[in-house]
């Protein structure tokens, strides 16, 4: 549990220092894009007030703290279903998850709503979406819960 709660710890210095550097720091909001390597890797400032993609967005207080409510009650029954899990890869992928989840939730804490800024264009397809590091743990953590996580198969 120590390791799952010290990935937890460092996932969301990451994705806290990420924000302060790109929204605060090179002024994300007031600027509103940066081209690093275009198109591969733009910074776009988006605020989502809903969950992935915008979806149940919304400017109201009530979602927002909803929405709070759900990444902090998430969080919990992952550390509660971790008690009972063994397996390192698991345990990692809760962190990672975790780390992620408590990134977005002081976003919508402090500003009211997430702060995506990543922006990533191939091939001539024009990505419309913007995300963070804590969207990209969270999608990772899931992943590896799924993986490393369940009965074991005998054959």
């Amino acid at each position: 549990m120590k390791r799952m709660f010290l990935i937890a710890g460092i996932v969301f210095v990451v994705d806290q220092l990420s924000k302060l550097l790109v929204v605060q720091l090179l002024d994300l909001r007031t600027v509103r894009e940066i081209d690093l390597v275009s198109p591969l890797l733009n910074l776009r400032m988006a605020w989502n007030y809903g969950i992935n993609f915008g979806l149940f967005s919304s400017n109201n207080d009530i979602v927002r703290w909803v929405l709070i409510a759900i990444a902090l009650a998430i969080s919990a029954w992952v550390i509660w279903w971790m008690r009972r899990e063994t397996r390192t890869l698991a345990r990692i992928s809760a962190g990672v998850l975790i780390g992620g989840a408590l990134g977005n939730v002081v976003d919508r804490v402090v500003y009211g709503a997430v702060a995506d800024f990543l922006n990533m264009s191939c091939c001539g397809f024009e990505n419309p979406y913007s995300y963070n590091v804590a969207d990209i743990a969270i999608f990772a953590g899931a992943i590896g819960l799924i993986f490393f996580t369940g009965e074991k198969k005998t054959p």
